[in-house]
């Protein structure tokens, strides 16, 4: 049985700030000093930093973001922000 009352709940997400925008900052800077140790062949395609290619760069930069939204969903969940 399909209840429609439960499409009406959301979950409560921050508005922007500060501290939301801090936190996805630290979340990227972790996911690229994961990526520059995890991607077996960071060099593939255009460079950017070094070794580091433009595609390696986006693709640590999406998984940031990724690591970036649970953090602030679940901190806001928690009340913390």
């Amino acid at each position: 049985m399909f209840y429609l009352d439960l499409l009406a709940v959301v979950p409560r997400t921050p508005e922007w700030s500060l501290t939301t925008a801090l936190i996805m900052v630290i979340a990227n800077a972790i996911a690229i000093a994961i990526a520059r140790f995890a991607i077996q062949q960071p060099n593939v395609g255009p460079t950017l930093i070094g070794d580091f290619s433009v595609p390696a760069l986006i693709g640590a930069a999406c998984f940031g973001h990724v690591l970036g939204t649970g953090a602030i969903l679940g901190l806001a969940n928690l009340g913390v922000i």
